[in-house]
C-alpha cells in the first residue's frame, strides 16, 4: 500500500487523468472514502483525459453512468445507496464487466457495498480527509501498476507524506 498527499481537488483529478496511462492493464478500480473525499473528482479527471467533454455526473441516484471514451466504454458506479449487493445483478453488472474485457473500465465508489458481486479491483484507491487536502492510498493487484503510475514521465500529482 502506498500513501500520498493530495492538496486539492485539482490534484485528485490529475491522479484520475494519470490512470489513463495504466490502460489496458487496469480495468477495474475501487474507490473508497467518505462523502466528498474526491472519488467522483478522480473519475472526472480520468474521463476528461479519456476524451469526455460533456457533463460528468455523480451516479449517486442513478447507480451507474456510462461514457463512451477514446479507450472504450467507462462505467462509473456509485454504490452508496445500494441496499443489497444482489441489486447489482439486476443492473447487469456482469454484462458491464464483459463489455470492458475488450476495452474501457469500471469505477466503483463504495465498493464494500457490492462485496461478493462486483469484480475484484485491479487498483484500489482510498481517500482520507486531512486538515489540508487528502491522504490517498493506492494498492494494485498486479505488480508494477502503482510503480507505473507514480513513475509517469510527467510526474505524479501527489507527494509522499512527511
Amino acid at each position: 500500500m502506498n500513501y500520498f498527499e493530495f492538496p486539492d481537488e485539482a490534484a485528485t483529478a490529475a491522479l484520475g487523468a494519470a490512470l489513463v496511462t495504466l490502460m489496458p492493464r487496469c480495468r477495474i478500480v475501487h474507490l473508497s472514502g467518505e462523502l466528498g473525499a474526491g472519488k467522483t473528482a478522480l473519475v472526472r479527471g480520468f474521463l476528461r483525459a479519456a476524451g469526455v467533454e460533456g457533463r460528468v455526473r455523480s451516479p449517486t441516484f442513478t447507480l451507474v453512468e456510462t461514457y463512451e471514451t477514446d479507450i472504450g466504454p467507462v462505467y462509473h458506479f456509485d454504490l452508496y445507496r445500494l441496499e443489497d449487493p444482489e441489486e447489482l445483478e439486476f443492473l447487469g453488472v456482469r454484462d458491464f464487466e464483459a463489455a470492458v474485457s475488450a476495452g474501457g473500465c469500471m469505477f466503483f465508489e463504495w465498493p464494500e457495498r457490492g462485496d461478493g458481486v462486483i469484480p475484484p479491483a485491479d487498483l484500489e484507491i482510498a481517500f482520507v480527509f486531512r486538515s489540508e487536502g487528502r491522504a490517498v492510498s493506492v494498492a494494485a493487484s498486479a505488480d508494477g501498476l502503482v510503480d507505473a503510475l507514480v513513475g509517469r514521465p510527467s510526474g505524479f500529482p501527489g507527494k509522499l507524506p512527511e
